[in-house]
């Protein structure tokens, strides 16, 4: 399996998970133009996509949704709350859109993929993060969440590469010019996941985890030298340079791979 970042931030996310006879998509918050274009600079084939998975429905996740998954031919994947906003408030098309309801903790197959979504903790109407399986691996997505509960927990540690959110410092976000409603909303539980809380979830998993992407790094609020670093402290011995990627927004394209292969 292979797990490519092609943007992640406040302007977009989107991610390509290969398998051995297919792919999947998770969130579409480019255009389907820009999408497609940088999956070409990925070598990654769309034709190989069998279904795009939605986090939850903020802009930055569902931005290419609509056209791209129609432009593919493939189903959309998201929980009812997800769904229901995203078709009622978020959809301008008036052109069929195959679409499926997930639950929290409900597997289902995709192709000889298998996917878990789980709950996650942030502003949306139900967002989720997703475990997908492939063979004997299994890949966890965890992005926009304010906390991880046990359970999160328990799943990201039994995947042999993660995806896992690093999106602040507490300090640049304090002393930072975003209004302070907004840095709130942040640093909530229902907020994003700081450099140091991230930290503290690796050096819990210690060597269990082989491979990880730092994402969703804010632009205004991170570096990512600060996210590695906190990482390396978080890690402590059990860091590794090739263990550790930070994804940003510019995504993969030639002499920046932002990916790792299972």
């Amino acid at each position: 399996m292979r797990c490519t970042m092609l943007a992640s931030g406040s302007k977009g996310n989107c991610v390509v998970i290969e398998g051995g006879s297919g792919s999947l998509l998770i969130d579409a918050g480019l255009s389907a133009k820009e999408c497609l274009l940088r999956m070409e600079r990925a070598g990654i084939d769309p034709g190989s996509i069998g279904a795009l998975l939605v986090t939850h429905e903020h802009g930055d996740h569902v931005r290419g949704v609509d056209v791209l998954a129609r432009k593919l031919e493939i189903p959309v994947y998201a929980t009812e709350g997800t769904l229901a906003d995203f078709l009622h408030f978020r959809r301008t098309s008036a052109k069929p859109l195959v679409h499926h309801t997930c639950r929290y903790h409900e597997r289902f197959a995709v192709g000889d993929f298998m996917v878990e979504p789980f709950c996650t903790s942030h502003d949306a109407a139900e967002p989720c993060g997703f475990i997908v399986t492939g063979g004997d691996l299994r890949v966890g997505y965890c992005t926009d969440t304010g906390i991880i509960t046990p359970h999160m927990h328990g799943l990201l540690r039994d995947c042999d590469g993660i995806v896992l959110e690093s999106n602040h410092c507490p300090d640049m976000l304090r002393n930072g010019p975003y209004p302070e409603s907004l840095k709130r909303r942040i640093l909530s539980k229902r907020g994003h996941l700081s450099n140091p809380d991230a930290a503290a979830c690796l050096r819990d998993f210690g060597k269990d985890v082989p491979q990880v992407i730092l994402a969703h790094l804010s632009e205004m609020n991170n570096t990512p030298e600060k996210a590695l670093g906190s990482a390396r402290e978080g890690l402590g011995l059990f860091y590794e340079t090739e263990r550790v990627t930070i994804a940003t927004q510019c995504g993969t394209r030639a002499g920046c791979p932002q990916c790792f292969r299972l």
